[in-house]
């Protein structure tokens, strides 16, 4: 009795102790991973900077206290309610939890500096890796949300030329940010000089013919990693793309005719015999935007990830489909194509001398000049 008497009253005491120390750790981890947080050279986007914030004001000051903000107070909105999602959660989980998204912020960066010796230079809007017999073509304008400028286009087709010759086993497109990509650059479209809107709907014309014939011949295995929403240009090319892995969180969008345009990228072949006339046709022609797993019903995205394992699962994937033999990845996927490449670059070009007409009409200058305005009033 005696020695479960002392047992009794020896034990809180421990436990208190222990939980004590427990906690001036994890203050102190606190505290190292916002100095962390500073050191940080890239920007970690919208979505971890929301998280990160949410998870600083749940550690210091508890559940979200403070008045919801209106409606057109867009970024303090989107803070109170990141911080509101939280909800009862202790301040410290929040600390803990602030802390492993530090940490993951750093070791991507420093994973990201140890692959410099498998980087390609030369550019400026992507960035092209080789490693683990994987070229890796990412879209590198997360300010822009990886719009596709006229030298984003050309760059992304000299790196799939260059990953078509190289010692590669597959290649992959993916996005840097938040987006995949947000399509068609729409400042392609402004700085026209008077008298040349034929000139740059002609260029812009070949360009873009140019830029899905690259993907149409491309040679060997290529796989789309989407990461977040993708917007036209960037969804019509995915139907030429031999796998497309998506995070929960990535959208589909093509907005054409709400820009006065019309489908590109082979889409307007591909997408009525992927997913059916009727779902083609909502998508293409009436702008639906689809979730990813809708993408995926309808065949679009060939498998859908928690955003939470997407990396760690997909390129775990990538890895081991990387070390099959090469050549005969490669004999496969020309078989595959070979029968209706020649198809597939008649409808490019037909697609391409449809948009250049759309181009130059008042109909999608002025749907255009509509968007511009819409987009300086936010």
């Amino acid at each position: 009795m005696e020695f479960r008497r002392a047992q009794a009253v020896c034990v809180p005491a421990i436990h208190l102790h222990v939980t004590a120390a427990t906690m001036q750790v994890s203050q102190k981890d606190f505290e190292k991973a916002q100095e962390q947080l500073k050191r940080l050279k890239k920007d970690p986007g919208n979505e971890a900077k929301l998280k990160l914030y949410a998870l600083f004001k749940q550690a210091t000051e508890g559940p979200c206290n403070s008045p919801k903000p209106g409606m057109l107070d867009f970024v303090k909105k989107a803070k109170w309610e990141a911080w509101n999602s939280l909800g009862n959660l202790s301040q410290d989980n929040a600390r803990q939890k602030y802390t492993e998204l530090v940490s993951s912020l750093v070791s991507a960066e420093s994973a990201g500096q140890n692959t410099e010796e498998g980087s390609h230079g030369g550019y400026e809007t992507i960035l092209v890796t080789t490693k683990n017999n994987i070229t890796k073509i990412t879209f590198n304008r997360p300010d822009r949300k990886n719009a596709i400028n006229h030298k984003m286009y050309r760059e992304i087709m000299k790196a799939l030329e260059e990953a078509g010759k190289d010692d590669s086993t597959i290649a992959v497109i993916t996005g840097k940010g938040d987006y995949y990509s947000s399509g068609n650059d729409l400042n392609n479209f402004t700085n026209v000089q008077p008298g040349e809107t034929g000139k740059m709907a002609e260029d812009g014309a070949v360009l873009l013919r140019e830029f899905v014939g690259h993907f149409i011949d491309f040679p060997k295995p290529l796989i789309a990693v989407v990461n977040g929403p993708a917007i036209g240009i960037c969804v019509t090319v995915l139907a030429l793309c031999d796998i497309v892995y998506a995070s929960d969180r990535a959208t589909f969008h093509c907005p054409f005719s709400q820009l006065g345009q019309s489908p590109e990228g082979c889409s307007s072949y591909l997408f009525p015999k992927i997913m059916g006339a009727a779902k083609a046709n909502e998508f293409l022609i009436f702008n639906k935007k689809l979730t990813a797993a809708e993408a995926c019903a309808q065949g679009l995205v060939t498998e859908v990830f928690p955003e939470r394992t997407f990396q760690k699962e997909v390129w775990a994937r990538l890895e081991a489909y990387a070390s099959l033999p090469k050549n005969s990845l490669a004999v496969s996927k020309q078989l595959l194509r070979s029968t209706e490449k020649e198809k597939l670059h008649a409808v490019n070009s037909k697609e391409c001398e449809v948009l250049k007409e759309r181009w130059l009409s008042d109909e999608a200058i002025n749907a255009i000049a509509t968007f511009f305005q819409k987009k300086s009033k936010l």
